[in-house]
């Protein structure tokens, strides 16, 4: 390939949409990303898809993007709708080559908590030799940071801001722990105590995973990682270097891009 090559890479997620347009030059160069998006799982395929046989036809010109020369897709909803004139890869493959593009790092355990589902993945050479996921629970992910934020009527940003004196949280699951944190308001404790007790219950659930992933170095990626109190308290917790991507809520959809030019 010697001349220009626009990619795109779109990540169907259970809550939004990822989409990332990345331009390669020539061949061997870099990719650059000249767009990213992301869009309500529903409004995407409500005003933008529409079923081609077995597939699922996109309307980019809708959309405002370009005629695009690669099309790789990924993601929760991979499995249920293919795109049409795309190419369809698993998501672990995906995440990961976004991780390496992104960070650099060819040795590292990724942790992705996306909005619905988390998985964790040992890389090593810039291969993945293990993996563990979860999507039947959202206890740990960005919808349950969301439900508990709107409890608390903080966004998210805000919410991100605690980690110290955390109320104990002991529910498991993201439905009963909305129960359980009324309750804690209930007995009168403070704001940013019940905040730091929501931060502080997402990273419980994740360290005993990450006993069995070895490595100095996690890349922590999702919507999650905006959430610069579990950033900070996963980093205390596991003692390993926390490196979190540039663009981390983007990371499957650039690992689709990736992927196209390998």
């Amino acid at each position: 390939m010697s001349r220009q090559q626009t990619i795109c890479g779109i990540d169907l997620g259970s809550r939004s949409v990822k989409i990332a347009l990345m331009e390669q030059k020539a061949e061997g160069e870099e990719l650059e990303i000249i767009r990213l998006e992301s869009l309500d799982t529903i409004r995407f395929y409500r005003e933008y898809g529409r079923k081609q046989g077995d597939k699922l036809a996109v309307d980019f010109t809708a959309l405002g993007l370009p005629e695009v020369d690669r099309l790789v897709s990924t993601g929760y909803g991979r499995n249920t709708l293919e795109l049409a004139g795309g190419e369809a890869i698993p998501e672990l493959k995906a995440h990961v080559w976004g991780a390496i593009f992104q960070t650099g790092l060819q040795d590292f355990t990724l942790v992705d908590l996306g909005g619905q589902d988390s998985k964790i993945i040992q890389v090593q050479k810039g291969r993945m030799i293990d993996f563990l996921t979860n999507d039947k629970c959202a206890a740990s992910s960005g919808r349950y940071l969301e439900n508990m934020a709107t409890i608390l009527d903080l966004s998210l940003d805000e919410l991100g801001e605690y980690t110290e004196a955390p109320v104990e949280l002991n529910s498991t699951c993201a439905v009963f722990g909305e129960s359980e944190l009324i309750g804690k308001i209930v007995e009168g404790f403070p704001l940013p105590e019940l905040a730091a007790g929501v931060n502080t219950t997402i990273v419980r659930r994740i360290l005993p995973l990450l006993r069995s992933f070895r490595g100095e170095v996690i890349v922590f990626t999702g919507g999650v990682a905006h959430n610069q109190a579990v950033a900070k308290l996963l980093e205390m917790g596991s003692g390993r270097r926390i490196v979190i991507p540039p663009e981390p809520q983007y990371n499957g959809a650039i690992g689709c891009c990736v992927y196209a030019t390998r």
